[in-house]
């Protein structure tokens, strides 16, 4: 029977649609086989997944994906097989967190100056955690009618450049990377070709990220396909890093990334899961 390995995805304890228990159950659904709950710069959402992966016979792995900075650019560092209560990852989860209040009240001024108000209260009350995304607030705008759909809310007024655009500088990529390995996980870079670099800057990038104790990175994420997969598996064996494989699911909504609808790994690399089985 294949394994199916889904090690990237998200619940509402960050920007995710489905609860904890309703993303485990669809990924039984789905026949997953090892699922990991990646939320971004939180935890929450670990211990009740958890409960339900153990109901369901799934192989659950603890994970996080924290928001980091390298030469001003935005990249996500996935941790897995974390342990959650380490302090360094919760001292890390708490800097973070303010960097996100921050940035959630400058939004809202952006908002209400584009003559949309209110939208930070709105967003405090429906959020079910305490990470706040863009994504919420591109549900505010949604549900207030300003806008039709999520990437509508993006491209005129949260994405990059947009008038609500908030700019914001992360934690240092060594950090992360560093709060990851203090709490016993594997950091990895997650969808390396989101972040449009050239060939050389993306192995700038990767030699930094190894360098500073990284360990792996996301050959297959989303809706990579073969080429880009080929273009990422050579990547990893030139910098000696393991291999993950991830659907950076959010919302069922998004038909065109689904729960554990994967590609397999290639066969010339190292599978992340080797480092802590």
């Amino acid at each position: 029977m294949t394994q199916i390995y889904d090690l990237h995805c998200h619940s509402t304890a960050s920007d995710g649609a489905l609860s904890p228990t309703a993303l485990i159950k669809r990924a039984a659904e789905n026949a997953i086989s090892m699922l990991a709950l990646t939320d971004h710069d939180t935890v929450a959402g670990l211990t009740e997944a958890k409960k339900c992966a153990d109901e369901l016979n799934i192989n659950f792995i603890n994970g996080i994906e924290i928001s980091a900075q390298w030469e001003k650019i935005g990249v996500h560092i996935v941790g897995l097989n974390i342990d959650p209560q380490h302090d360094a990852l919760q001292k890390l989860m708490a800097e973070l967190h303010i960097m996100r209040i921050e940035r959630a009240e400058k939004i809202a001024q952006k908002l209400a100056k584009k003559g949309i108000p209110d939208a930070l209260e709105f967003v405090q009350k429906t959020v079910t955690n305490e990470t706040i995304t863009r994504v919420h607030f591109a549900n505010f705008l949604v549900s207030q009618a300003y806008v039709s759909t999520v990437s509508e809310a993006f491209d005129r007024y949260l994405g990059d450049g947009k008038s609500a655009y908030v700019s914001t500088t992360w934690t240092p990529l060594e950090n992360a990377i560093q709060a990851i390995r203090d709490a016993g996980g594997i950091p990895i870079v997650a969808h390396p070709l989101r972040y449009k670099l050239t060939a050389t800057r993306m192995k700038k990038l990767l030699g930094a990220f190894k360098n500073a104790g990284g360990l792996a990175i996301e050959v297959v994420t989303g809706r990579y396909n073969p080429d880009e997969m080929r273009i990422l598996a050579n990547y990893a064996n030139q910098f000696e890093l393991a291999a993950s494989v991830g659907s950076d699911f959010h919302s069922p909504e998004n038909v065109w990334i689904e729960l554990g609808r994967v590609a397999p790994l290639p066969n010339n690399v190292k599978p992340v899961w080797e480092l802590w089985q």
